[in-house]
């Protein structure tokens, strides 16, 4: 540890681990690119948890595969000890959402796979250090069984057991706890913590991509908020005291209220309203108008509750009154003010007139209005009807959709920008759409 003179006295300075320098991400050629990640800069330092939470499409978990060395950035640079990261990260190792084992494997040869790259390494001093790490993850005395007879939290014990046996100077988690169930996640959650803590793991410093904002609140030292299209940092803050994070009190609630209001208002003065949040980026007037990935049958459960409660209700309450993890809300929470059916005002969503009348009104009532705001507010929609009525026979292939939306968007995106407006444009009946030819259409001309 190195130490720095400060007004006279000397303070220390802790050791930076790895470091993203206007690391940027884009798909497609450079004339005509589509831009995942901009000008992203963030330390990860020497004994902290860092947790990453955004909107999804953010891109959240291609930053880790950048850090990682399994991505490379399109521009900027990733550091690892002040050198360039070339190649895969050596001191990093990564828990994915899958729990990707090998089910031909047993649990000790799957945790065995993470001494691969140990070149050298004897096989029983490989099967002991395997043996070590699932005793740490609590899975010692299933060694010899196969993933078909585990629970999904014992298996991702395993996917945690494959990176700790690498003793990772860094360890990189993509919503390792979001596959589990409720009770699956709090035991395993609670037991990374343990760990960490009691540094029973040689793992120095953590960096985890979440949509729980709860789990993040919990675990964090640091929490850095991305904005999307494209993913910028938005603002840091810091954790709190781990006696408050622990207890889930007063000041538990109010800093996952606090990162719910800066989710929700892209365009508002955060400063002004959280002045503890330290603003890093502004976000960026989107490239291209986002649909939100909103079911329509949830967006209208979503409405019905939020009148049976009066019409307002705050954001972190609704999660909780819903049971709704941070990335199923968010996208109700766009939708519906895309639509005017709702506004968000200081962390509370409010419903509009509009969204009441539709709330309450019947089946065939809903559908004509929301034909009728859809037709006029959503532009991809509008785009896709614009482009059946000038089509041969009003029909149009969706892969020609498609491409046209890569223009805008990466292409799982795209992909996903085009099911949300063909579901949106079917419950409007604005068109229709054949999922065997894969061909949309103006319904008045038949399939």
């Amino acid at each position: 540890m190195t130490a720095t003179a400060t007004a006279g006295r000397i303070t220390a300075r802790i050791p930076t681990l790895l470091a993203a320098e206007e690391v940027s991400k884009y798909y497609g050629a450079d004339g005509s690119h589509v831009l995942v990640l901009d000008r992203i800069t963030l330390e990860l330092r020497d004994g902290e948890f860092v947790a990453l939470l955004g909107p999804s499409g953010s891109g959240k978990s291609t930053l880790l595969r950048i850090l990682a060395g399994l991505l490379s950035p399109s521009s900027g640079e990733v550091r690892v000890h002040g050198e360039p990261l070339r190649g895969v990260n050596p001191f990093a190792a990564m828990v994915f959402q899958s729990f990707a084992l090998f089910p031909w494997l047993t649990v000790l040869q799957n945790v065995e796979l993470g001494l691969l790259h140990k070149r050298g390494l004897k096989s029983e001093e490989r099967r002991q250090r395997a043996l070590a790490a699932l005793d740490l993850v609590g899975l010692d005395g299933f060694e010899h069984a196969y993933p078909r007879e585990l629970s999904g939290g014992m298996k991702q014990r395993v996917g945690f057991a494959r990176a700790l046996v690498r003793e990772p100077e860094m360890l990189f988690l993509d919503e390792p706890f979001s596959a589990l169930d409720v009770l699956a996640a709090e035991n395993l959650r609670g037991d990374l913590l343990d760990l960490w803590l009691a540094r029973k793991i040689p793992t120095r410093a953590i960096l985890m991509v979440t949509h729980n904002i709860d789990e993040a609140v919990t675990l964090a030292d640091r929490l850095l908020i991305f904005s999307a299209n494209p993913g910028r940092i938005r603002a840091e803050l810091p954790g709190l005291p781990l006696a408050e994070r622990l207890s889930k009190g007063q000041t538990h609630a109010e800093l996952v209220d606090t990162i719910y209001r800066i989710m929700t208002n892209p365009r508002e003065e955060i400063e002004r309203l959280l002045p503890q949040a330290r603003i890093l980026q502004r976000p960026a007037a989107p490239t291209s108008p986002v649909l939100p990935h909103a079911d329509v049958g949830e967006l209208t459960g979503f409405l019905e509750r939020l009148t049976a409660l009066g019409g307002r209700e705050d954001l972190f309450e609704l999660a909780r009154d819903l049971q709704l993890e941070a990335d199923e809300l968010l996208p109700l929470v766009e939708a519906a003010q895309l639509l005017e059916f709702t506004r968000v005002e200081e962390g509370d969503v409010v419903l509009t007139e509009t969204g009441r009348t539709f709330a309450t009104a019947d089946l065939l009532q809903r559908k004509e209005l929301f034909r009728q705001i859809v037709a006029e507010r959503v532009e991809w929609i509008r785009e896709i009807v614009w482009t059946l009525r000038v089509a041969p026979r009003h029909r149009q292939a969706e892969d020609w959709i498609v491409r046209r939306l890569e223009e805008h968007f990466s292409p799982a995106e795209a992909r996903r920008q085009l099911e949300t407006a063909i579901e949106w444009g079917r419950y409007a009946e604005l068109f229709a759409y054949d999922e065997h030819s894969g061909i949309l259409y103006l319904e008045e001309n038949g399939a």
